[in-house]
């Protein structure tokens, strides 16, 4: 077991799943480490990600808990054996808050994303120039440099859609998101182009909500479902004004898993929904 000062997003959900296992196999802290070989202490700063832990460990740690799910024990070793940091870190950890690094891990290595926006086109879907408005109009109001390390960072986090071989991404975004003229019309219009152009990525799944659907389950929040190699890994974030809340917790993960399935039941049809989003382009 090594020391680590700085903690991944994905060593933070090692740890945690960690506690979780021995807690549902009814062991004490003391009792795990006693059973592992161990001091208390030290399994506790595993279970902190205050010191790392290896792929071996974790399967023996499964196996004292009882573990049967292969899937997830797997997962988890995956996890565990991780070496490095990604370009997330590298390029931005000195300018940008942790929340947006983290982001960037999890949607880098989600196996799918669901979305779900009401006010706002996804960052995953934005134009540079669409980011660069909303980022200038930040509070407290940022410096020049600190929102092109914004908008260069949002960027780079849509090589997730880019990429060769790109997982799927799904979002449903509200028509009042497209009638928004951020930066202008000249910008707006581009925006919704390339809402366009993206929707018809093989990958991507875009629904839009159009204004007459009225009332609908979780109007007013933005979503996004960050799936993992298991669905026990998964992980749904939630922008609040202070930043980037994560939820893992199964009763959230089912929570929002209906939610967005009720959402996307409930939105025009991909067809449908880029016919509305020319409509709106025209329009403006």
């Amino acid at each position: 077991m090594t020391p680590r000062p700085v903690a991944t997003a994905r060593r933070l959900r090692l740890a945690t799943e960690l506690r979780k296992l021995r807690e549902r196999a009814g062991l004490t802290s003391t009792e795990a480490a006693q059973m592992l070989g161990t001091s208390s202490g030290q399994l506790s700063n595993v279970e902190s990600a205050r010191f790392g832990v290896s792929p071996d460990r974790v399967r023996a740690m499964a196996n004292i808990y009882s573990c049967t799910n292969q899937p997830y024990i797997d997962a988890l070793v995956d996890m565990a054996g991780e070496k490095t940091r990604g370009w997330w870190w590298d390029a931005y950890r000195e300018v940008l808050p942790s929340g947006l690094l983290t982001l960037a891990e999890l949607e880098h290595h989600a196996t799918a994303i669901r979305t779900a926006f009401t006010a706002h086109i996804p960052g995953m879907l934005q134009t540079a120039a669409h980011a660069r408005e909303i980022f200038s109009h930040a509070i407290p109001a940022p410096t020049p440099p600190e929102v092109e390390h914004r908008v260069s960072h949002r960027i780079k986090r849509q090589d997730v859609v880019f990429r060769e071989n790109p997982n799927p991404y799904s979002t449903v975004i509200h028509e009042a998101a497209l009638h928004m003229r951020v930066g202008g019309r000249r910008v707006a219009r581009e925006q919704l182009q390339h809402l366009i152009d993206m929707s018809e990525r093989d990958h991507i799944t875009l629904q839009v909500l159009p204004f007459d659907i009225g009332a609908f389950p979780g109007s007013g929040q933005s979503i996004n479902y960050l799936c993992g190699p298991v669905p026990e890994l998964d992980t749904v974030q939630l922008d609040q004004f202070h930043g980037p809340v994560l939820l893992d917790a199964e009763a959230h993960l089912e929570k929002y898993r209906r939610l967005l399935d009720i959402v996307e039941a409930t939105a025009l049809a991909p067809v449908k929904s880029r016919d509305l989003i020319r409509s709106v382009a025209q329009n403006l």
